[in-house]
């Protein structure tokens, strides 16, 4: 290789002094790039950063995302739920996408969307209403 390269130089006029010069300083700077990581030490970091972020939010929220379906999807009548708007009912009927709530003492049935359910009570909170409210 270094033997092209000096008859490059030569073809073009240039002496062979300069020819051993620009291929030391080839060679040492090429030396410089093939450390641990050689060329990718500048991508390194960046790199790792775009991985830690990945584990650190994204990861979680799949799984959060996994649960939340999983609940909505194991709705049955009968269970005691709370929708995000914060009614607590008893599910009457399901069908589909939409869900009957039977609400309150007064059993008001109120529809929502499957989705609007935000999580499965262990308990009943709409039938520890006293019946004494005053308005």
């Amino acid at each position: 290789m270094l033997l092209n390269i000096a008859n490059t130089f030569l073809a073009a006029g240039l002496d062979t002094g300069s020819c051993a010069a620009a291929t030391a300083t080839t060679a040492s700077t090429t030396a410089g790039n093939t450390g641990l990581f050689g060329g990718l030490g500048g991508m390194l970091l960046p790199l790792l950063m775009i991985v830690v972020l990945i584990v650190v939010m994204i990861v979680p929220q799949r799984r959060r995302d996994k649960k939340v379906k999983e609940m909505l999807n194991a709705l049955k009548p009968g269970d005691r739920v709370r929708t995000i708007g914060g009614i607590y009912g008893t599910i009457s009927s399901v069908k589909d996408d939409v869900i009957v709530l039977t609400v309150g003492p007064d059993k008001v049935k109120l529809v929502f969307a499957r989705g609007a359910i935000s999580q499965v009570e262990e308990t009943g909170v709409e039938n520890t209403m006293n019946e004494d409210v005053h308005e």
